[in-house]
């Protein structure tokens, strides 16, 4: 141990992370706190790491952490994330964060303060490549003056900011790729809540538990969106047909717009989700390098429309993963048996049931039988707790059939994954 630099040593205390954890570590040697001095570059104070910071007066845990903030040079990530601690000074924050602003790259802050630290204001126009902000208020976006010309990653919790400054809070990033929205309380300036968020550089998107009237996203490069436990009587994306993965997940939606150039999709995953399924396949079935299609516990809106494995193999030739959850409704079998194309690419197939019945085993060897190659085959299923003799029959005769079929697809190899 005596031979290692003290620029390595630095580098092991960093990846300790917890600010406790460190602070035993560097009482090991004089080089050990020469190390945590001068050569510490990650650093995170967060109340689920030390239960002590709990048991601290508030102004106690400002000074530790006063403390040992300024004991380093040169800090590169903090995290001070504080949830179950009382308010802290804004003072005592603000000197936090100006003491490691000009050498920071990223900052995960959750802490309440009174009055509100406005983290923009203190940490624009340095070198932050990550913010992460939680329960705070953003006011008065500034895009000149509090800009942040080296962020890569945004990610906004239980923020409250208005649609106007989200516009330009996004516009004063010009490298951004990756956005994330966890439900943000946004202030209402009319009648309609409308956000319009526009960025040439945005790569992933993540949005969950937003509630607005119209969402327009314009971004020309984007990968990625993820859409989550959301109500929107619009969304709207704009772009230039580079998104490859689009996931919507218990989502309440009127008019959906992903844009006519889809060409580039590889991943769609739908779940909890009304389609109104003759657009929503108008959207996605020139997707023909889609290589993952989920539609799981999925409602049509059209009760004449039905989807079935002719369809999803005539349009999706390349799939190679395929999740489907049995659902009939009035009689009628979704992503039925119909016609005899094959989905010859399929090496993965992910099958379920929120109520199962005796046609679920016959829906199985059906899909079996339409996957030649296929490598992998998962069962998903809702067992309740208090069971009737009828369901536990079903149940019984539902192994048995799946054990008759396995010996027959010996290639398959079968996971079953009950709830």
């Amino acid at each position: 141990m005596d031979q290692l630099p003290v620029e390595v040593i630095g580098n092991i205390l960093s990846h300790l992370r917890a600010a406790g954890d460190v602070i035993v570590a560097s009482a090991t040697c004089r080089k050990w706190r020469e190390a945590c001095c001068k050569h510490l570059h990650t650093l995170s104070f967060s109340s689920n790491d030390w239960p002590i910071y709990r048991d601290l007066k508030t102004t106690r845990l400002e000074i530790l952490i006063t403390q040992t903030i300024f004991q380093t040079s040169g800090l590169q990530a903090l995290s001070i994330l504080m949830e179950d601690v009382d308010e802290f000074s804004a003072s005592a924050v603000i000197a936090w964060l100006m003491y490691t602003r000009e050498s920071l790259k990223q900052l995960f802050y959750n802490v309440k303060t009174m009055p509100n630290v406005n983290i923009l204001e203190i940490c624009g126009r340095h070198k932050l490549e990550i913010l992460d902000l939680a329960h705070n208020s953003i006011i008065g976006v500034e895009p000149n003056y509090q800009r942040f010309p080296c962020l890569k990653y945004l990610s906004l919790s239980y923020v409250s900011i208005s649609a106007l400054d989200l516009h330009l809070l996004v516009s004063a990033c010009p490298k951004i790729e990756v956005l994330k929205l966890v439900n943000p309380e946004i202030a209402m300036s009319d009648a309609q809540v409308t956000v319009e968020l526009s960025s040439s550089t945005l790569k992933r998107v993540y949005v969950e538990a937003i509630s607005l009237d119209k969402f327009i996203l314009e971004a020309d490069g984007i990968e990625c969106l993820h859409l989550k436990d959301c109500a929107l009587e619009v969304f709207e994306l704009i772009g230039k047909g580079t998104l490859k993965h689009f996931k919507i997940d218990d989502v309440s939606v009127i008019h959906l717009d992903i844009g006519e150039t889809v060409e580039n999709l590889e991943i769609v995953d739908i779940s909890n989700f009304t389609i109104i399924w003759p657009k929503f396949y108008q959207m996605i079935s020139r997707s023909s390098n889609l290589k993952r299609l989920r539609l799981w516990d999925v409602m049509f809106d059209d009760e004449d429309e039905i989807v079935d494995l002719e369809t999803i193999a005539a349009c999706f030739p390349h799939l190679s993963h395929l999740s489907l959850s049995y659902d009939v409704r009035d009689g009628v079998l979704h992503y039925g048996l119909q016609g005899s194309s094959c989905l010859e690419n399929v090496v993965v197939l992910e099958l379920g049931w929120t109520v199962i019945n005796d046609l679920f085993s016959h829906w199985v060897e059906g899909l079996l039988k339409r996957c030649p190659n296929l490598k992998k085959l998962v069962i998903h299923g809702v067992v309740s707790e208090a069971k009737t003799d009828e369901e536990c029959q079903m149940l019984a005769n539902f192994t048995t059939s799946m054990v008759k079929l396995m010996r027959r697809f010996t290639h398959v190899d079968p996971h079953f994954k009950y709830e």
